[in-house]
C-alpha cells in the first residue's frame, strides 16, 4: 500500500459522511497535493474489491463510499440536500425477518434505502 492510498484510506475511514470519488480527491488533495483524481479511482476500486469499502447508489449520478465492516445500519436520503442519514431500527429489521419467513426464505442480506424531503411544518 503505497503513502497515497494510505492517505485516501485514511480519510475514507475518517469521513463521518459518504463521500463520492471527487470529494475524496479533495480532502486527499488537501493532505497531499500530489494525489491525482485517478489515483483515487483507482484506490477505490482496489478497496471496494478487497471489501474494506462499500459503494452506495443514491440514485444522484455518483457512487458514494463508506467503510464495509461497520455495524449494519439503513439509510435515509434528504432529496433536497443529498444528505445522508445513518439509522437502525429494530422493528424493521424484525419486520422484513418475519416477511421472508412468512415467503419461505431466510435474510441473509439486506439494505434499506429511503428517499425522502423534509415535512412541511404543517406536516411535523
Amino acid at each position: 500500500m503505497t503513502g497515497q492510498r494510505r492517505i485516501i484510506a485514511r480519510i475514507l475511514d475518517d469521513a463521518a459522511d459518504h463521500p463520492d470519488v471527487v470529494e475524496l480527491h479533495r480532502r486527499a488533495a488537501a493532505v497531499d497535493e500530489r494525489i491525482s483524481l485517478s489515483t483515487v479511482y483507482r484506490t477505490v476500486k482496489l478497496l471496494e474489491t478487497k471489501g474494506i469499502i462499500e459503494r452506495l447508489d443514491f440514485r444522484d449520478g455518483r457512487s458514494r463510499y463508506e467503510q464495509a465492516a461497520r455495524e449494519h445500519h439503513d439509510h435515509l436520503i434528504n432529496l433536497e440536500t443529498g444528505d445522508v442519514i445513518e439509522f437502525h431500527s429494530d422493528e424493521i429489521e424484525a419486520l422484513q425477518t418475519e416477511i421472508a419467513r412468512k415467503l419461505g426464505y431466510r435474510v441473509v442480506y439486506h439494505r434499506l434505502e429511503l428517499y425522502a424531503v423534509p415535512l412541511d411544518k404543517d406536516e411535523a
